[in-house]
């Protein structure tokens, strides 16, 4: 088997490290030709310090020369930069190559989930992958699980094939729309997790909020036509308490800086030098929710808060009076 991964950022990178201890054949994209150039040189990467690159593996910006002869393609690139990367891909893939989606977010124009995007332009099998699973973690080689969303049974066995070991476990669900909404919201809801931290909010506190999280994203689920059991999934239930309880989340961080009463500059100067994904998708659930006329008012106040318009004591009162 071989296997193409687009995107060299820590997700992309822990990712291969499951590919090599797999000796699966692995070539890597990046659209920085800096960024190739240092990764091939120095081995070793800002996003995830403590892995090595194997030697084995390189890193291009040709994605025609990556992607060429390949079984299965993963993307994992920022969402945001998710439907560039698939246009481009028109370009080079074949009929019979199939692909994963590793990336988790929704559109901010357009509302539109991932997979949405990816049949915009092409008509490949596909999966959507999400789950609690860190990239620090993985390349760690310990016990993690995923969802594994498709409807394809040929991409499932493609998968399990590359990826599955001793410490590596899929579940499968056909349910590509309630683990897409899962593997979304859940950086939404670390933000806001990370806020009652930073104001210091006691363990029952936060668990009221991760409860009535739940009971939210299920009702989201359910509304925009998927299964609302996925939020038992690994993707659901599983990456919600991980993200929303872990200062290694960027955006439960962010959350708690917001939180800890940290002035507007040094929350500007934490946006501008750390990906959070969860503003892109907060921008993004909140336009949704309003555009299909859902009532998910934790979205909105979480919005507000954000954007200065509400306090974060107001996420308190919310918890209570919801």
């Amino acid at each position: 088997m071989k296997v193409s991964i687009l995107g060299s950022g820590a997700y992309g990178l822990a990712l291969s490290s499951i590919l090599y201890s797999n000796h699966i054949d692995t070539k890597m994209w990046t659209f920085s030709e800096d960024e190739a150039n240092c990764l091939n040189t120095n081995r070793c990467s800002d996003k995830l310090k403590d892995y090595i690159i194997p030697s084995e593996l390189n890193i291009s910006t040709n994605m025609k020369e990556v992607v060429k002869d390949t079984d299965l393609i993963v993307i994992s690139v920022p969402a945001f930069a998710f439907e560039n990367v698939v246009i481009e891909l028109k370009n080079y893939i074949s009929k019979k190559q199939v692909v994963l989606i590793a990336t988790k977010g929704i559109q901010q124009d357009t509302c539109l989930f991932l997979s949405d995007v990816f049949n915009k332009y092409l008509k490949n099998k596909y999966a959507v992958i999400s789950g609690p699973t860190f990239a620090i973690d993985i390349i760690k080689q310990v016990p993690i699980g995923f969802s594994l969303a498709t409807k394809s049974r040929k991409i499932e066995r493609i998968i399990r094939k590359c990826f599955e070991n001793s410490t590596t476990k899929f579940r499968k669900t056909r349910d590509v729309i309630g683990i897409e909404i899962c593997g979304s919201i859940k950086n939404v809801m670390a933000i806001a997790s990370g806020m009652l931290e930073g104001m210091g909010v006691t363990d029952s506190t936060r668990a009221l909020f991760l409860t009535e999280s739940m009971n939210d994203i299920k009702e989201l689920i359910d509304a925009l036509g998927g299964n609302k059991k996925s939020i038992l999934s690994f993707a659901g239930f599983g990456d919600i308490l991980m993200t929303c309880t872990s200062k290694n989340s960027r955006n439960f961080s962010f959350g708690y800086i917001i939180g800890s009463g940290a002035s507007q500059e040094e929350i500007d100067s934490y946006l501008k030098n750390t990906t959070i994904e969860g503003m892109y998708t907060l921008k993004s659930i909140h336009k949704l929710v309003r555009s299909k006329k859902v009532k998910m008012p934790i979205i909105n106040l979480i919005y507000d808060i954000v954007n200065g318009k509400k306090s974060k004591e107001e996420i308190l009162k919310f918890l209570i009076e919801k």
